[in-house]
């Protein structure tokens, strides 16, 4: 992530449910359980652009996949 909080573009919760193509909802489990990375404004989140490419990219699904608890893991 850049050291410059000017260089860092920040998306609304719901803008990165229409990028991950999930629920507001999931994005906001995502956040309180410390997967996705976000600051506080006020009541409301915003996510760093570069956490949610990183979360969305292959690598990022298959760390979620092959961690203890996932429903990969379930079966």
């Amino acid at each position: 992530m850049p050291s410059d909080l000017a260089d860092v573009r920040f998306l609304t919760v719901a803008e990165v449910a229409d990028v991950m193509r999930v629920s507001k909802m999931t994005v906001y489990r995502l956040v309180h359980s410390g997967e996705l990375p976000a600051i506080r404004f006020g009541r409301s989140f915003r996510v760093p652009e570069s956490a949610v490419r990183a979360a969305a990219s292959p690598a990022g699904t298959e760390a979620a996949a092959e961690a203890p608890g996932s429903v990969a893991d379930a079966g």
